[in-house]
C-alpha cells in the first residue's frame, strides 16, 4: 500500500516521502480499515518537527484523525489510528474499542473532521471549563479547525460567542458559523472590545489554542471566576500566568490534553461521541471542511496548514 512516512524530523513538507509498504496486519483488539478520508491537524506539523509532546519513533506514518471502512465488516468508522499517528495511508489499524460509528449524515471528509477537534472542544468546554448557557465564550483562532469546532459547540451549549480571527475572509467564516461577535485581531485589539461587548463583565470562558501574546492579553479581559482553557501553542511561545494575577482576579487557568483521557477515563470517548452524534443529527454541529486534496498532495496540504492560510479543516482523500 501507499503511505506517507516521516524519515527525519523537520519541515513536514520536506521530510516526508510517499512509500510503498506492506499492508498492516491487525493484532488483538485491532481492526484494519481502508482509509476514506484523513483530516489534518496542527499536531501533525509539530510532530514532524519534533516539537509535539508525543514523539513516535522514526520512520512513522503521520495523521491522527480519519474516517475509514472496516475491511472485515464494511462498517464506516471514525477515530485515530492505533498507537497515535498513521492516517496518511491507504490502510490503517484502529483499536476496535475506539473506532466509533461515523454519523450517517456526514460525508467521509466531514466525518473524518468530527473526531479530534470536536472531542477536544466538547471535553474542554464542558468537562474542563463547565461552560453554562448564557455565559460569554471567547474563542481564539476561530476560523481554524479547533476554533470552528469550539464556536459550534459553544453555540450549541447556549453560550454567547465572541471569536477572533485574522482578516475579512476568516472573520466572515466565524460569523457564518454563528459567532455573536467577531474581532479581526489583525486590525483591532481584542481586549477592549471584549470588555465593551460584555458590558465590562469579561469572558467567562476563553478557549485558547494560540498561547503566547494571545494568552497574555486574554488574562486582561477574563471575567471574575472565569476559566482560561489552554488548548495549545500555535504561536510558538508557551506563556506563563503570574500566580498573583490569578489571585487578585479570581480566575482559573485550565489545562486541556484530551488524549490523556484514554489512560485516565477511556469511557469518556464513547460518551462524547454519542453527544457529538446527537448534535450532528440535531443540526448544531456540521464540520467545516475548507479544502479536500488527494493523498499524494499531503506535503502541500501540511504547508498550507503550517502557514495558517486555511479555514476549517483540510482533508486528504486516498
Amino acid at each position: 500500500m501507499k503511505a506517507w512516512r516521516v524519515h527525519e524530523l523537520g519541515d513536514p513538507s520536506k521530510v516526508m516521502s510517499l512509500d510503498e509498504i506492506d499492508q498492516p496486519t491487525p493484532g488483538e483488539g485491532q481492526v484494519l480499515v481502508k482509509v476514506k478520508a484523513a483530516a489534518l491537524n496542527f499536531p501533525d506539523v509539530l510532530m514532524a518537527m519534533g516539537m509535539y509532546q508525543e514523539k513516535p519513533p522514526l520512520p512513522y506514518i503521520p495523521g491522527v484523525e480519519l474516517c475509514g471502512e472496516i475491511v472485515e465488516s464494511g462498517q464506516r468508522v471514525i477515530g485515530s489510528p492505533s498507537n497515535g499517528p498513521g492516517a496518511f495511508a491507504e490502510y490503517a489499524l484502529m483499536d476496535k474499542d475506539f473506532a466509533f460509528p461515523a454519523p450517517e449524515g456526514l460525508s467521509d471528509e466531514k466525518a473524518a473532521s468530527l473526531y479530534l477537534t470536536y472531542q477536544t472542544g466538547y471535553v474542554g468546554l464542558h468537562r474542563r471549563a463547565h461552560l453554562q448557557a448564557g455565559e460569554w465564550l471567547l474563542v481564539h483562532a476561530g476560523a481554524g479547525g479547533v476554533g470552528t469546532a469550539a464556536i459550534q459547540l459553544g453555540k450549541a451549549a447556549g453560550a454567547k460567542v465572541i471569536a477572533t480571527a485574522g482578516g475579512p475572509r476568516k472573520t466572515q467564516v466565524c460569523a457564518d458559523l454563528g459567532a455573536d461577535h467577531v474581532i479581526d485581531y489583525t486590525a483591532e485589539d481584542f481586549v477592549p472590545i471584549v470588555k465593551e461587548v460584555t458590558g465590562g463583565h469579561g469572558a467567562d470562558v476563553i478557549y485558547d489554542p494560540v498561547g503566547g501574546d494571545v494568552f497574555d492579553k486574554s488574562r486582561k479581559c477574563i471575567a471574575f471566576e472565569g476559566r482560561l482553557v489552554v488548548v495549545g501553542f500555535t504561536s510558538g511561545r508557551i506563556p506563563e500566568a503570574p500566580a498573583n494575577n490569578l489571585l487578585v482576579k479570581n480566575y482559573s487557568v485550565v489545562g486541556l490534553h484530551w488524549g490523556l483521557y484514554r489512560k485516565h477515563d477511556p469511557a469518556l470517548f464513547g460518551m462524547v461521541h454519542e453527544q457529538l452524534t446527537r448534535l450532528v443529527e440535531e443540526g448544531h454541529v456540521d464540520p467545516l471542511v475548507g479544502e479536500v486534496l488527494p493523498l499524494d498532495q499531503a506535503p502541500q496540504a501540511l504547508a498550507k496548514l503550517a502557514d495558517r492560510s486555511t479555514v476549517g479543516k483540510v482533508v486528504l482523500v486516498p
